[in-house]
């Protein structure tokens, strides 16, 4: 599994998101430090997509 690395400027990456998928909410892209896991576990609700597709695309947006 990759491993999910958020670093530099979230606002921007969560920018990009909500361009890609328009039905999530700030709430759905809320992220805190150390609570990865919750937030691919919202966007897996939202978007339909498994864990590794998720963080494969978060880490090619950066």
């Amino acid at each position: 599994m990759n491993k999910l690395e958020i670093k530099g400027n979230w606002n921007v990456l969560k920018g990009k998101f909500k361009q890609r998928y328009a039905e999530l909410t700030e709430d759905d892209l809320t992220y805190v430090e150390g609570k990865e896991d919750e937030l691919l576990g919202r966007l897996q609700a939202k978007t339909g997509k498994t864990k590794d597709k998720l963080i494969e695309e978060i880490n090619k947006l950066k």
